[in-house]
């Protein structure tokens, strides 16, 4: 089969290396030249890992830290209100928690995607500009690409979203984010500071009205990453993903802080900032030989830290459903495949997405709303504890799988 995949993020390239695996012709059309590579860190967590790990990845290669713990901490006064030990995850969800640098875990997918027995052809430069359901991509140069199934990844701003389903606009949630990036070296060397740093530790510190600063080591330990979620402030009603903030800026929303972890904030040298904005789940992610992935299809804010995960998740599904597919499937085999996707996808991607709405310390803010997500019967996560047993629990593989072998006794 051959497929085309427009977008190379993380779950451009997961997806290709899936389908690729499971032996089918990929293209990727990346819009950039990826040689200027951004981004700041992201929780690999045991549903994805488990699957990335099958599949080669290698943790020492994209310097992976490996989490030890979660802490929930009173902002103010350090205190630790909320204790996981994450050390054991690989015995308990078959996967180990990890946290990445973005650039590092892209590398290290672009390695895998382009170096596997059925190579990915990855081809840069090429934005898509269009999208035809019934199997083709147009690109800004003009030229139409056809294939077999069109994976659409092209990111929170997808076109191809538009061309599926009739797009909820991305409603304020009255929140923002700081992200920032400060090398270990430099805390260590803060006396204030310093006692503080636990490496393969990630640290919840909460304030009022929502305040709270995410904090957790990449890189093998040399970089530090923070994400500052509180209210919105002026401008950042605006859909943009890349303003710019100051350190006057962090330390006005956080100034109830310990003294300690401000003057951490104070050593930041690049601060980005960004609103959080909520679009509604989709009721389909399909239309004709077209589907969206990633957060074309399930844009979520970073609460429940789950958005490559749940991307990687797509990955891991459209692998093992198409995996026995012939070479030369009919359009209604596309289409039947594509339709157990999204029943093995749909409600599990959305329920996160409403999680995702809330801190894992949050339960009631969101409970109601993901109810028509969770099937009849299944637990509600209501502590940090049961979201992880949600979240990390799952094997998309063996779902899909299951899914496959119920169908082929009944078809049998």
């Amino acid at each position: 089969m051959n497929v085309i995949i427009v977008g190379g993020g993380i779950g451009g390239l997961a997806t290709a290396i899936g389908l690729s695996r499971a032996g089918h012709k990929v293209k990727v059309f990346e819009r950039s030249s990826f040689n200027r590579e951004v981004g700041a860190a992201i929780n690999v967590c045991p549903n994805a890992s488990r699957i990335l790990l099958q599949w080669g990845l290698d943790p020492q290669r994209s310097r992976m830290v490996t989490a030890q713990e979660q802490k929930v901490m009173i902002g103010s006064t350090l205190e630790t209100v909320v204790k996981v030990d994450c050390s054991k995850f690989q015995n308990t969800y078959d996967g180990p928690f990890f946290f990445a640098h973005r650039v590092d875990l892209h590398n290290e997918l672009r390695r895998l995607a382009e170096n596997s027995e059925n190579p990915v052809e990855i081809v840069l430069k090429s934005e898509v500009k269009s999208y035809d359901p019934e199997g083709s991509v147009t690109l800004a140069d003009g030229s139409v690409y056809t294939a077999d199934l069109i994976v659409a990844a092209d990111g929170v701003h997808s076109i191809a979203a538009k061309v599926v389903y009739d797009v909820p606009p991305a409603a304020s949630t009255g929140q923002a984010a700081f992200r920032f990036l400060i090398p270990t070296e430099e805390i260590a060397s803060n006396p204030a500071a310093a006692p503080l740093l636990e490496n393969g530790v990630m640290k919840i510190l909460t304030g009022p009205e929502g305040r709270r600063l995410v904090w957790y080591p990449c890189a093998n330990g040399d970089i530090q990453n923070f994400v500052g979620i509180h209210p919105a402030i002026s401008g950042d009603e605006q859909e943009d993903w890349d303003l710019s903030a100051t350190t006057s800026d962090v330390i006005a929303q956080y100034k109830d802080f310990h003294p300690n972890i401000l003057s951490i904030v104070s050593q930041a040298t690049s601060i980005k900032r960004w609103p959080l904005l909520y679009r509604e789940p989709l009721s389909s992610w399909t239309k004709g030989r077209l589907v969206l992935v990633g957060d074309a299809a399930h844009a979520m804010l970073p609460h429940q830290g789950q958005g490559g995960a749940q991307a990687v998740e797509d990955a891991g599904a459209l692998y093992t459903i198409f995996n026995d597919l012939t070479r030369q499937p009919t359009e209604q085999d596309i289409l039947d495949r594509l339709r157990l996707f999204e029943i093995v996808r749909l409600k599990r991607a959305s329920a996160i997405q409403v999680f995702s709405n809330a801190g894992q310390d949050e339960a009631e803010k969101v409970k109601q709303r993901a109810k028509p997500f969770v099937t009849d019967g299944q637990h509600i996560p209501s502590t940090p504890a049961e979201y992880m047993e949600h979240n990390f629990g799952y094997d998309v593989l063996k779902e899909s799988q299951a899914l496959m072998d119920k169908l082929t006794e009944v078809t049998c």
